[in-house]
C-alpha cells in the first residue's frame, strides 16, 4: 500500500512541473525565455567553472614554458660568468708576468753578464713550500743546469736541469742547496745551506760563521759572487735568530729569506751570456 502511495506522489510532482512549464510558455506567448533562464541560471556556474579551469590551465603550461626559458637563460650566464672569470685569471697572470719582467729590466743593468728571463711556476713538489719546482722555460729558451734563479724581490735557488720545454729548480731552502754568501754590513763570509728541519718552516741555516764576526738579529745577508753559479749582491735573506753549537765555540743562525716561498708563482732566470 506504502510503495503505491510513494507512486501517486511522484506522479503527481512531475505532473506539477510539466503544468508550471506549460503556465511559462503560455505567459510568455510561446517564447521560450522562461525556460532559457532556467537554463542559463543552472548551466552559468558550470561555464564559469570551465573557463576558470581553461585559464589555469593555460596558465599552468605557460609558468612551464616560462621555467624552461629561465633556465637556459641561467645556464648561459653561468657559462659568461666562467669564461669571464677565466678571462680575469688570465689578465691577472700576465699582469704579474709583466710585473716581474718590468723589475727584471732594471736588474738589467745591475747584471750585465746575465740575460733575465720569466718563468711560471707549473708544477712543484708536494707540500707546502716551494722547495722543489719546475718552470715552463727549458733547453730551446737557453736555459741550462746552475742557471741562477730569483725573483725581484731576492734569490730563489738554480737549474737543476732542464729539458726542452722546462726545467726543474732547487730552491735555497732545499736541504741539498749551499749558497756562499756573505754580512752587506761587513762583507763577512758566510755559508747558506737548507736544512730538513728549517725547511718546513721556509727557512735556511747560516753556517761557517767566523767566531769574531759582527752579527746580529736582522743583518741582511746577500750572495758573495764566489762558487762560479751566482752573481755577486742578490739579497738573500735576513737573520732571524742566532744559536750556539753545542760545544760553545762556534755559533749558527737561522735565516729568513726574502722570497715568500709558500707563495711563489713567477721567477726570473739569470741566463749566462756566456754560455749561450
Amino acid at each position: 500500500m506504502s510503495r503505491f502511495f510513494k507512486n501517486k506522489i511522484t506522479f503527481l510532482v512531475l505532473v506539477t512541473l510539466m503544468l508550471f512549464i506549460v503556465m511559462g510558455v503560455s505567459s510568455n506567448k510561446g517564447s521560450l525565455s522562461w525556460l532559457d533562464n532556467g537554463v542559463t541560471i543552472f548551466s552559468t556556474p558550470f561555464q564559469k567553472l570551465a573557463l576558470y579551469s581553461s585559464k589555469k590551465t593555460g596558465d599552468f603550461f605557460y609558468y612551464f614554458k616560462d621555467v624552461d626559458k629561465l633556465r637556459s637563460e641561467n645556464e648561459f650566464l653561468k657559462k659568461q660568468i666562467a669564461q669571464l672569470q677565466e678571462e680575469n685569471r688570465k689578465l691577472n697572470d700576465y699582469k704579474k708576468k709583466n710585473v716581474e719582467l718590468r723589475k727584471a729590466l732594471k736588474l738589467k743593468d745591475s747584471y750585465d753578464d746575465y740575460k733575465p728571463i720569466g718563468a711560471n711556476i707549473i708544477a712543484k713538489d708536494m707540500g707546502n713550500w716551494f722547495n722543489l719546482f719546475r718552470i715552463d722555460v727549458g733547453s730551446e729558451d737557453g736555459i741550462k743546469k746552475d742557471f741562477p734563479v730569483r725573483t725581484s724581490e731576492g734569490l730563489v735557488g738554480r737549474i737543476e736541469s732542464a729539458d726542452v720545454t722546462s726545467s726543474k729548480v732547487t730552491t735555497i731552502i732545499d736541504n741539498g742547496s749551499t749558497v756562499s754568501a756573505r754580512l752587506s754590513k761587513n762583507g763577512s763570509y758566510v755559508l747558506i745551506k737548507g736544512d730538513s728541519e728549517l725547511k718546513d718552516k721556509g727557512l735556511c741555516l747560516m753556517d761557517y760563521i767566523d767566531p769574531d764576526a759582527d752579527i746580529s738579529v736582522g743583518d741582511v745577508v746577500e750572495t758573495s759572487g764566489l762558487g762560479g753559479i751566482y752573481p755577486k749582491g742578490i739579497i738573500i735573506g735576513k737573520v732571524k735568530q742566532i744559536r750556539k753549537s753545542s760545544n760553545d765555540f762556534s755559533k749558527y743562525a737561522v735565516v729568513e729569506p726574502t722570497v715568500d716561498f709558500k707563495r711563489l708563482d713567477q721567477v726570473i732566470v739569470l741566463n749566462k751570456k756566456w754560455m749561450e
